[in-house]
């Protein structure tokens, strides 16, 4: 079964020498930034245009690009492809859904490691252990 790859980015900030991850919620569910890979799109190139359509970031440094993590089918057989990207932005503009007119997600926040274990479902929080591995902290 050929399985949709939805690609983002744990997009990671460094606040007085701590990491912060940005959140995104949907309804009740709590994600990083991502959305489905387009066709002709390389992974990454998803993840960066996902991350600039839904939050506004277009700064992000990848000095873990040969880093990701894969989840395992969820949603209707949906794979999501993690990296992580470093910026130096605290703004987030939420995008608007060109389906819809309206934002895709109903609040974003900077959170800790351990907040983001605490929002994140069990698909979520295995990302949040990886990337934490990753950067320390």
């Amino acid at each position: 079964m050929e399985h949709k790859l939805s690609c983002g980015f744990v997009v990671l900030r460094r606040t007085d020498g701590d990491w912060k991850t940005l959140m995104l919620r949907a309804y009740h569910h709590w994600d990083f930034p991502k959305g489905i890979r387009e066709a002709g799109e390389e992974p990454m190139q998803a993840a960066f245009r996902e991350v600039h359509e839904e939050t506004g970031i277009d700064d992000l440094a990848t000095e873990w690009a040969d880093r990701f993590f894969e989840t395992g089918p969820y949603s209707k057989g949906k794979v999501a492809r993690y990296y992580l990207g470093r910026t130096e932005k605290a703004e987030v503009v939420m995008g608007l859904s060109p389906e819809t007119g309206q934002p895709e997600h109903h609040e974003w926040r900077w959170v800790s490691f351990d907040e983001a274990y605490d929002l994140g479902s069990p698909r979520v929080r295995q990302i949040v252990q990886w990337a934490r591995q990753i950067v320390g902290g």
